[in-house]
């Protein structure tokens, strides 16, 4: 949801007397906070957004504050909830909790990184030598030309344009005498981009290498090294944003080839509208055990190449883990420690299965949902929930669900992805339930609606998302998100007999977009409310929106 939303607001200090004079009044008129409370000057920040809203007719916060690890927070951190319940209570604005996050998992993660969403890697080579056994690229792989330095008619020979501008330049470089300079982004985003394919074998994990630097780039403007299987779907959905020096960066990513034997790869920018961007010694190669997960879900399995048998760990070999683990691809994995009496000799080839963690875009790590784990970390915030928040509402922030279904936790459960997370939204709704009888429950939109996230051949997604929505909880809020398909999203909704509110999005310099809302929600039976929404902490339009959606 935080990427791609760009909605466009009309300027609010000037209300069209038409739209003031509808008749619908909406209960739920909120603002977004996110915020770890890790400070005073903090809960001040909060604590004056909650009295802008009180002060212009809003009666909400849905707050983002780490909810989900709640259980990890220090004293003075707990004690600052229960000072903004007691301001917000006075002000009249009722604090509505978001967590119990899947896409966004980093407060579970914060208990255990392993409770991640894996992806399988299935006879990954180790060789035997003296006391270990390391990790060989089986087969190598290679990006030709890697370097630009063979040219052939004006481009990088064995490499392909697309997009607006990709030039080879020979006054810049990284290393050796040539570049590839992208710039004059007609279409900023589509993006422009180099290609080669590239023989990979299926179900093993590969880093991606680029060095990269950039001149006058803009502060949207993102580098992808992607991976795109033959039958389109990306692999690697890496965007990290340009480093604002002029320095050359490497630039460090890493995808599983699952079901492919070859990809394209490409290395360009996004979002550009200005500026140049120059990408050289790009490169790719196999790893073993990087951002490998221990959990009962994703077991390890190291057998001999040679007679099949299966190794114990142990006895055969140390206890293997990731100690670097990140879900980022800027380092090793572990070599297998060999121990006294091991039945493991130098020279053997052993092949080796497990699972990865990874990351999507510039900081998403989604977790399991089928590792019970996950289910006692969010029983445990609860309570505290309850203590210092005590709130009437709670919002689940089961959004952009990008990895998932591989591991074994979930393909012994012999159910659709679907029924996952149909699932895990019905557990988390009778959690919340069990502790608070009344509480009314709301959750994201994107992954339970067919004109959105709920479908087929999603993300990194072993299985599909189609008909999600026949297996949650029929009294739940839905919260729509995605402006240019509202209509459809707030009708599909109303129709099964859902509740709706709408999450206006405000990051936006040009505003002009709770009109738009405001018109589709009139025609909504069962809409309840809408929300000044933003993820970059701009508020300066939240008077003018406050005004605007209680002076109905």
């Amino acid at each position: 949801m935080k990427i791609g939303l760009i909605v466009v607001f009309g300027c609010l200090v000037a209300y069209p007397a038409a739209l003031l004079s509808l008749s619908h009044a909406y209960r739920d008129r909120w603002v977004y906070v996110s915020t770890e409370m890790g400070n005073d000057q903090e809960l001040e920040r909060v604590e004056g957004i909650a009295r802008m809203a009180s002060e212009h007719g809003l009666n909400g916060i849905l707050l983002s504050a780490g909810f989900d690890d709640m259980d990890l927070k220090s004293p003075a951190s707990l004690e600052r909830f229960a000072r903004l319940k007691q301001a917000c209570d006075r002000l009249g604005v009722e604090i509505i909790p978001a967590g119990f996050g899947v896409g966004y998992g980093g407060g579970v993660l914060a208990h255990n990184k392993n409770l991640a969403a894996g992806q399988p890697v299935r006879g990954a080579l180790f060789v035997a030598k003296d006391h270990e056994a390391t990790f060989q690229a089986d087969p190598a792989v290679k990006i030709a030309n890697g370097s630009f330095e063979e040219i052939a008619g004006g481009l990088p020979a064995g490499f392909t344009a697309h997009g607006a501008r990709a030039t080879l330049d020979t006054t810049v470089s990284h290393s050796g005498k040539a570049s590839v300079r992208f710039e004059e982004f007609s279409d900023p985003e589509n993006g422009v981009y180099v290609a080669q394919p590239i023989r990979v074998h299926p179900y093993r994990c590969y880093r991606l290498r680029a060095w990269v630097k950039s001149e006058g780039a803009g502060p949207r403007m993102a580098i992808h090294l992607l991976a795109v299987a033959p039958d389109g779907r990306d692999l690697s959905y890496m965007e990290p944003p340009l480093p604002e020096t002029s320095d050359w960066h490497e630039m460090v990513w890493g995808f599983n080839s699952w079901y492919a034997d070859r990809v394209e790869f490409r290395v360009g920018v996004s979002d550009g509208k200005t500026g140049k961007v120059w990408v050289d010694d790009v490169a790719i190669e196999e790893v073993g055990l990087t951002n490998l997960l221990r959990r009962p879900g994703t077991p390890v399995v190291v057998r001999s190449d040679k007679t099949g048998m299966v190794y114990t760990e142990g006895r055969d070999f140390a206890p293997i883990s990731d100690p670097q683990l990140n879900f980022s691809w800027n380092h090793e994995g572990p070599a297998i420690k060999l121990l006294s009496g091991s039945r493991i000799r130098t020279g053997d080839r052993l092949l080796v299965d497990y699972y990865h963690g990874t990351t999507i875009y510039r900081d998403q790590t989604v977790i399991d949902m089928s590792e019970p784990a996950v289910y006692e970390v969010w029983q445990h915030q609860i309570p505290l929930i309850e203590k210092y928040v005590a709130p009437k509402k709670y919002f689940l922030s089961m959004d952009e669900l990008r990895v998932g279904g591989f591991c074994e936790a979930c393909k012994r459960r012999h159910l659709s992805m679907a029924e996952i997370l149909g699932d895990c939204v019905t557990r988390q709704y009778k959690m919340i339930r069990a502790a608070n009888p009344k509480a009314e429950v709301y959750v994201w939109s994107d992954m339970f609606d067919p004109n959105h996230n709920a479908r087929e051949k999603y993300y990194l997604i072993d299985g599909s998302f189609d008909r999600t929505w026949k297996y949650i909880p029929k009294d739940l809020v839905i919260g729509c998100w995605y402006y240019e398909k509202r209509d459809l999203s707030l009708a599909f909704f109303s129709k099964l007999g859902y509740p709706t509110l709408a999450a206006a999005y405000y990051d936006a310099d040009d505003l002009e977009n709770p009109k738009g809302w405001l018109e589709s929600l009139d025609r909504t039976s069962g809409a309840v409310g809408i929300m000044y929404t933003t993820w970059e902490n701009k508020y300066k339009l939240l008077p003018a929106f406050g005004d605007l959606v209680s002076r109905r």
